[in-house]
């Protein structure tokens, strides 16, 4: 009799972490099953039809119980993160509703990864993750705990706050924070244990502490890094005064990582995280070569990045919008008012040049109108809180659903024809862009369309006060996508 594999279910698909541990467990030879929101986030991926996939909220019971049927090993990586307090409730109603959903469905093993937990006081962020892990310790089902402090990793945030900092300020005035001691790991040498810990024995069920060789403070770690992308020698004068919220607002300014995200991160380096042990050795052996060491995690990282083979970035963890907001395609638009601006023209093009331009927009390509503009309104977004331009792109060519693009995220794309974004600045309202390809007469047309569904006197006050500036804008980018399209102006 042939044994059927062991079924794997990992939440957070879609997520950073998530999205790089589905090949390492296929490739290993286990079903898997992908938890998430909304099945069209997966749709994209290289690996998307070799995985089931079960549509969840980790806070709906009855939807994560039907994902749980007939798992044997299930993978926590679901966080809330947020400036606000309500992320902790929401960390703990997900992690309880999930605990419970897991021990009534039989699963043999719960595996979730958090963060370190140093003596001192932890940050909010911290305390919540480790909250959970005492959830899920506590559920009945054997657990294991990974508790990681910084990952370097293509993508990753942790690595794209310290790449951004070191690369764009050759002089520094940092918070005191530079000065703690953090133990880092590389990225896969985190999948290596994340995969490792489905095998524990049944009796194992408690954290362990993962970390790479080397104990580095942020300092320590800026001017490595900057050797290692060779760069000159970074000068860093720290100040006591930088408070968590001014130190994120500084990060939020020099990096693509926004406020809101930067200050749960910035308050978590206050605290020293260093590997209180090592005794996840007994149960796992060290990854293939051994530990991945800093310069060389930042080598890796570099090349990814440098090669455009990003596998999945820290910005393809958010959600963009809510289930309940409604979609441009809604049926006689049921979500009330939606103003458009349409565009279209010919162009001498093929559809699949045009389609090239069109799904390379954004990043360092740009908008095709207006640059000063387009930076105003990303420096404004974020001056408010919001994402702003910064993050940029995943791939400078291709794009999938749900990944992010500046300010804009991927809703929806039919290649070759259609590509809509779904807008992530902040607004009194929702926005969408439509830019799509069609051929008429044997030529090909270039159609755009901005929707706008406000919400509100503010929406309305902001959609008639911006209009008289849509020529500029859409009209321009309208011709400038054609022109580019035409005369072959986009990187290969």
């Amino acid at each position: 009799m042939i044994d059927t594999p062991r079924l794997y279910l990992v939440t957070g698909a879609s997520g950073y972490i998530g999205g790089r541990l589905v090949p390492e467990l296929l490739d290993a030879g286990h079903r898997v099953r992908c938890m998430v929101r909304s099945a069209r986030r997966l749709r994209d991926q290289p690996w998307a039809d070799r995985v089931e996939i079960a549509e969840a909220d980790a806070t709906d019971r009855e939807a994560t119980a039907r994902a749980l049927e007939g798992v044997d090993v299930a993978y926590y990586l679901i966080h809330a993160i947020g400036g606000g307090g309500g992320f902790a409730e929401t960390d703990r109603r997900a992690a309880r509703t999930f605990a419970g959903a897991a021990r009534e469905a039989g699963v043999g093993r719960l595996v979730y990864l958090g963060g370190m937990e140093p003596e001192e006081e932890l940050s909010p962020h911290l305390r919540s993750r480790a909250e959970v892990g005492e959830i899920l310790l506590h559920s009945g089902v054997p657990t294991a705990w990974l508790r990681a402090a910084v990952i370097i990793g293509s993508g990753s945030v942790s690595f794209e706050m310290l790449r951004y900092l070191t690369e764009r300020l050759p002089v520094m005035v940092t918070p005191r924070w530079v000065h703690t001691r953090i133990q880092p790991i590389a990225i896969r040498d985190v999948l290596h244990y994340l995969v490792a810990a489905a095998g524990l024995p049944a009796e194992v069920s408690r954290g362990f502490d993962i970390g790479g060789p080397d104990v580095l403070t942020y300092v320590d770690m800026m001017r490595r890094y900057a050797a290692v992308a060779g760069l000159k020698r970074r000068i860093i004068i720290p100040v006591p005064v930088l408070s968590p919220w001014l130190s994120s607002l500084w990060v939020g300014v020099i990096t693509p990582v926004p406020g809101g995200l930067a200050r749960p991160l910035v308050e978590s380096l206050r605290n020293e995280v260093v590997c209180a042990d090592d005794d996840i050795a007994e149960y796992v052996p060290p990854p293939p070569g051994g530990p991945t060491g800093f310069e060389r995690s930042v080598e890796l990282a570099l090349r990814r990045v440098r090669e455009a083979d990003v596998a999945t970035r820290w910005s393809s963890a958010s959600v963009p919008g809510a289930p309940s907001d409604p979609l441009p395609t809604d049926p006689d638009w049921a979500g009330g008012s939606l103003y458009t601006d349409e565009r279209s023209c010919r162009t001498a093009a093929p559809p699949e040049r045009l389609w090239e331009v069109i799904e390379g927009i954004g990043g360092e390509h740009g908008w095709y109108s207006f640059p000063l503009a387009w930076r105003v309104r990303g420096v404004l977004d974020r001056l408010v809180g919001g994402v702003g331009l910064r993050r940029g792109r995943r791939d400078p060519r291709r794009l999938r659903i749900g990944e992010s693009v500046d300010f804009w995220r991927v809703e929806e794309i039919e290649p070759g024809r259609l590509l809509r974004l779904r807008a992530e600045m902040r607004l009194p309202g929702l926005a969408w862009l439509e830019l799509g390809v069609a051929e008429e007469d044997g030529r090909t047309r270039f159609t755009q369309r901005a929707l706008f569904h406000p919400r509100g006197l503010a929406g309305q006050v902001y959609w008639w006060a911006f209009r008289p500036f849509h020529d500029r804008i859409f009209g321009g980018m309208c011709k400038g996508i054609a022109r580019a399209a035409e005369h072959g102006r986009t990187p290969a």
